[in-house]
């Protein structure tokens, strides 16, 4: 006979009219910045690209019923507000459907769903379309702005508030010393990153990706025209990549360091949209047949801002704890490959089996387009599910100054 399933699982896999549900999630690319598919692309650009095909995959669905549309933006000026809320419009929505962006940095794509998926729950929105964007060639590190205006921020007594500022990857060199991750089990997480991804491009796994045309200037040639090129696939993942290489690479962040350009996440363009609507509403609709996954449920908690990476660590046990689910019975995770020396800590800390986190590659190999991050791994995690036959995934991911995100969905 077979075994009872626990209660809170039993629960999660229970379908409700009230249940939060996923018609589609789809995302751009992630292509290298300054140098890949999207260098001389907007943000706004791709936004409206996966706004536009969101549209596309849901024809039966009138969009002037979509009651919310929230992205995650970091980068951009306004937090991409006006820009944003432009390629909205251009994309097909009507004016009627209210546009907003959301900053919870690296989560931010993540937290845009979330959002929505709250105001589905809370009966305030029946309909909503939750994403994320960024080009980090444009906005990263191009305006010298200061990062702390108040000069009394800088000789705080607090020094959580003074290690906010404190440089991303010497965070990760924190974790890495503090917790004992070798460089070496670093360099063959990254390794392992880019050989999965290679095999899920190769094998035509990331059925999540629209083709996003857009212009493209020679480097060499500054007076040529711009051609039309048509991005369809990520570009920074190095196929047949060996140890050696990565392990040859120096420090990227302190002399005596273990984080390399090899083990860390790409700084990368790229964006990600999903539309939510209450079960309910997808039934009156006619729309159920279209349903893939459901959000159950996200959970955020802070951390020491030194060591911003462990996020996962925190946010991922207050979720699960929240649905009554535990970590085995999660069959796919997608948690953010900010760095090798967090992704691995949370791992190990958590007591997750390797062989279900980021089946198909993570941030090392695919890319971190820091505002798209979050609703880029549900586009990969929900394929992910199907061809695997796995009901539960968890996306999660650490944030700047001492935080972690995660999110439970399931499979329809």
């Amino acid at each position: 006979m077979a075994s009872p399933i626990p209660r809170g699982l039993k629960q999660v896999l229970q379908k409700s009219p009230n249940d939060i549900v996923i018609l589609s999630s789809l995302r751009t690319a992630v292509t290298r910045a300054k140098k890949g598919g999207f260098k001389d692309a907007y943000p706004e650009e791709l936004l409206a690209s996966v706004l536009r095909a969101t549209l596309k995959a849901n024809p039966n669905l009138d969009p002037a019923l979509i009651e919310e549309c929230t992205i995650g933006s970091v980068l951009q000026e306004l937090g991409g507000a006006k820009a944003g809320r432009m390629a909205q419009i251009h994309a097909g929505f009507p004016n009627t459907v209210p546009f907003n962006t959301i900053n919870r940095q690296c989560s931010s794509g993540l937290a845009a769903i979330t959002a929505v998926a709250n105001g589905i729950r809370a009966g305030s929105v029946d309909i909503g379309v939750g994403g994320g964007m960024e080009s980090m060639t444009r906005n990263y590190g191009s305006r010298a702005i200061p990062t702390v205006l108040w000069p009394e921020l800088k000789e705080s007594h607090s020094q959580d508030a003074q290690d906010c500022i404190m440089p991303m990857g010497l965070t990760s060199e924190n974790v890495a010393k503090r917790y004992g991750i070798s460089r070496a089990d670093q360099d063959a997480f990254a390794v392992e990153s880019h050989a999965k991804a290679s095999a899920a491009q190769k094998a035509g796994r990331f059925s999540g990706i629209v083709p996003t045309t857009t212009k493209s200037y020679s480097a060499e040639n500054p007076d040529a025209p711009p051609q039309d090129v048509t991005v369809t696939q990520d570009d920074g993942i190095r196929h047949g990549l060996s140890l050696e290489k990565v392990a040859a690479l120096k420090p990227a962040f302190a002399a005596d360091g273990a984080s390399t350009a090899g083990n860390s996440s790409q700084v990368s363009d790229g964006a990600a949209a999903a539309l939510l609507m209450r079960r309910s509403t997808a039934e009156e609709l006619g729309l159920s047949g279209s349903i893939k996954a459901r959000w159950v449920a996200s959970a955020v908690a802070g951390c020491a801002p030194d060591e911003m990476g462990i996020g996962p660590a925190v946010a991922i046990p207050k979720l699960l704890q929240s649905v009554g689910v535990t970590v085995p019975e999660v069959g796919v995770w997608e948690i953010n490959e900010a760095f090798a020396s967090q992704a691995l800590y949370s791992v190990r800390k958590l007591g997750i089996d390797e062989a279900k986190v980021n089946p198909n590659g993570g941030a090392i190999a695919i890319g971190h387009p820091l505002g798209a991050t979050g609703a880029r791994q549900l586009a990969d995690l929900l394929p992910e599910l199907e061809r695997s036959g796995q009901d539960i995934g968890v996306v999660s991911m650490c944030i700047g100054t001492g935080m972690g995100m995660a999110g439970m969905f399931v499979r329809e």
